[in-house]
């Protein structure tokens, strides 16, 4: 098991947003300072908008672009689902697919805010843009990405994105290789410490929350064709 610390590494950013860059898959020019992804999912930055910061309009091309609400509001615009907000621990997915789409995220408060920002490749090209929304439930993992394509609640991959909102004393066990962030509270994973801040990779998973709760981004690979 390998543990990457967020505060290790440089903090860069652009426009109104700040963030720290864990994953930059060598897909997208990656290097030394960051860790590879797994399967599909190839970027992961831990980012605060400045009190009204904003990304302003970009466009992207055939990527899966996933935001995760930390702290804060968020207010979305673009040619997918304009006007939609995001708070709490909402989950916004956005796949680009041949024809794209462009965005401006916009935090709307005098306070700063945090999200977790996502990426991962199709694996079918030329896929139709698409937009989905989540509200991760209690205390359990919320699958936000991946899955069949007989199924349509979340966009296919058999690269798969779970987001737990866990409580003191919950624990999840997996025997899959994994990358797991830790973004709020704190746990003991396989026998060590991890807290807010801390990436982690490894073959398989013991997690048990310590603190009263957790916040965990679980990213794995199927083998299979379900």
């Amino acid at each position: 098991m390998k543990i990457l610390h967020r505060d290790s590494l440089k903090r860069g950013g652009f426009a109104g947003l700040k963030e720290t860059r864990l994953i930059v898959d060598n897909k997208v020019g990656g290097n030394n300072s960051t860790w590879n992804g797994l399967g599909q999912f190839i970027f992961l930055a831990d980012a605060r908008y400045l009190p009204h910061g904003e990304t302003r309009m970009h466009p992207h091309h055939e990527v899966d672009v996933i935001t995760v609400m930390l702290e804060g509001n968020l207010q979305h615009e673009g040619s997918l689902e304009h006007g939609q907000s995001l708070s709490g621990y909402q989950v916004q997915a956005q796949r680009a697919g041949a024809e794209g789409f462009e965005h401006n995220e916009i935090n709307p408060d005098a306070t700063g805010n945090r999200i977790l920002q996502l990426w991962a490749l199709p694996e079918t090209l030329g896929e139709p843009a698409a937009y989905k929304i989540y509200d991760p439930k209690e205390n359990e993992l919320t699958r936000i990405y991946g899955g069949s394509k007989l199924q349509t609640e979340t966009f296919d991959s058999h690269t798969t994105i779970d987001i737990g909102l866990l409580k003191k004393d919950k624990n999840i066990q997996i025997k899959d290789e994994f990358l797991a962030y830790i973004s709020q509270g704190e746990g003991l994973l396989n026998g060590e410490i991890v807290k807010d801040g801390d990436l982690v990779r490894g073959e398989s998973m013991d997690l048990t929350v310590t603190s009263e709760r957790l916040h965990i981004s679980l990213v794995r690979q199927q083998t299979n064709e379900t």
